[in-house]
């Protein structure tokens, strides 16, 4: 240790001559939420003002002494409100439909909130209700634009770097490029690598990684740290070499830079998971249970009471296709086969029975094909019109289906000659939210007989994205597309 000191000691006291830093220390980010805060105030105070001269045409004791506080509080509520909101975090400070998007929802936070204490301090009769609507136009205008303008200075000044932290990597293993690659790629980021830095020497050692040069060792990296070339250190070493970590990050904590320590090897393949805190340990979070929470009382209640009012103006419809049933052919009016559900639990589906009673499989089911000839003539019908599928509301109402969601399956069904679950590992994937009368690969074209490897995944492809993005207005457009589908479309069979 004493001999890695004293080398960096030496090398802190030599010239930099030939090595190409960016000299120019960053802007900080703080400097540009702070202009934007300062642009916005400015503009919803003076579109108060613009207001008083559209509706007063003058400004007078009288409307300044009652309205320059109103607008200076409303300004200050705007600014705190979308501070709290988050439109001035770095996700949303160069992309200007983002910026527009989070504006928007702090001015109409506002407004409510401004009508809201004018109510409570019974003081909203003093106000014009012209200019309250005058100056909630030209504020949403005027906030609007001024966050365009600030997004696209922004986004010019970071162009040219001026935001960009000057990162230095230590580490140039598969670690240190993956790393590297990563920031290389994301050009959001205001992130510009300096250099590697890395023990190896020689031939050990490569000039350069993606571009950016290789600098030197742990005792160049103190040297530029001293010098004010570095703003960050990244350690990327194996999170296994926990005596190599602790010596070199004992190093860099003696410099005044922020040091942050590079996701291991594995961590790259799930860099899109988010990272929470276990008491104080950061896990990733892998996998997430879906529609859980809040959301899960919601597809709830989205669930029972739509199935409810469903079943109560379609019932004199299931009674008369059961006896159309019952005239067709013999045997029972409706048709129960095992599928497979939420967490893979086996469950029982309602279905009006479409085949011939001696054709009806509970196992070794073979899907139903285009001019099946198991399939009677009302089953025909019932089938293309999807009304087959409609005691199933009966599933929703007991909890073992949603009204949308992947489509069941029976444990036998083949794609070609193979079971679903040898074709893809990841099947039972779609297991993890409840099953549904209809769902996101349907309306897309992806139901119906699956005799194919690619069908199959195609469907689990839809199925897994609608997992992922699960949202009450997407189940109302699914609804709808699947309503459309039921009225004109004729693939069904």
């Amino acid at each position: 240790m004493n001999s890695v000191d004293s080398e960096i000691k030496a090398a802190s006291r030599t010239e930099n001559s030939g090595r190409d830093f960016q000299r120019r220390r960053p802007v900080p980010m703080s400097l540009l939420t702070g202009a934007q805060m300062a642009l916005e105030a400015l503009a919803v105070g003076g579109a108060g003002f613009l207001s008083l001269l559209i509706v007063f045409r003058e400004f007078t004791p009288f409307n300044l002494d009652l309205y320059v506080p109103s607008i200076i509080v409303g300004a200050a509520i705007y600014v705190l409100i979308s501070d709290l909101t988050g439109s001035y975090e770095a996700s949303g400070q160069f992309s200007l439909i983002e910026a527009w998007r989070r504006t928007t929802r702090a001015w109409m936070m506002t407004a409510f909130l401004v009508i809201a204490l004018g109510f409570v301090l019974k003081v909203s009769e003093e106000f014009s209700r012209l200019w309250a609507g005058s100056w909630f136009v030209t504020g949403f205008i005027s906030v609007m634009t001024a966050r365009a303008a600030t997004t696209l200075w922004s986004n010019r000044l970071r162009r040219h770097g001026v935001f960009d932290q000057r990162v230095a990597i230590y580490g140039a293993s598969e670690q240190g490029q993956k790393l590297g690659r990563y920031i290389q790629g994301h050009d959001k980021l205001v992130i510009s690598i300096v250099g590697f830095y890395d023990e190896r020497g020689g031939e050990r050692a490569p000039a350069e990684v993606g571009g950016v040069p290789m600098r030197g060792r742990l005792t160049e990296l103190v040297a530029d740290i001293r010098a004010g070339e570095i703003d960050q250190v990244i350690v990327a070493l194996p999170w296994a070499a926990e005596g190599r970590l602790q010596e070199v990050v004992g190093h860099l904590a003696l410099t005044p830079v922020r040091i942050r320590l590079a996701p291991d090897l594995v961590n790259f393949a799930f860099s899109h998971r988010p990272v929470m805190l276990l008491g104080e340990v950061p896990v990733l979070t892998l996998f997430d249970r879906p529609i859980s929470g809040a959301n899960f009382v919601v597809k709830w209640l989205e669930d029972k009471l739509l199935a409810t009012a469903i079943l109560a103006l379609i019932w004199p419809l299931l009674l008369l296709v059961a006896i159309l049933i019952k005239l067709d052919s013999p045997g029972p009016v409706f048709f129960r086969q095992p599928r497979e559900g939420y967490n893979n639990r086996s469950f029982r589906v309602w279905k009006f029975r479409s085949m011939r009673v001696e054709h009806c499989e509970s196992d070794g089911i073979t899907q139903a094909q285009r001019g099946d000839p198991r399939i009677t003539r009302l089953g025909a019908i019932l089938r293309r019109t999807s009304i087959d599928e409609l005691p199933q509301f009966f599933n929703v109402l007991t909890g073992e289906m949603s009204i949308v969601g992947p489509r069941p399956h029976a444990p036998s069904t083949r794609a070609g000659d193979k079971l679903f679950t040898e074709v893809v590992s990841s099947y039972a994937a779609r297991h993890r939210v409840k099953p549904g009368i209809t769902g996101w690969a349907q309306v897309n074209g992806w139901r119906g007989e699956t005799d194919t490897e690619e069908k199959l995944l195609r469907r689990l492809e839809h199925d897994l994205y609608y997992i992922e993005n699960w949202s009450p207005m997407f189940d109302l457009y699914i609804v709808l597309r699947t309503i459309s589908l039921v009225l004109f479309d004729r693939k069904a069979f």
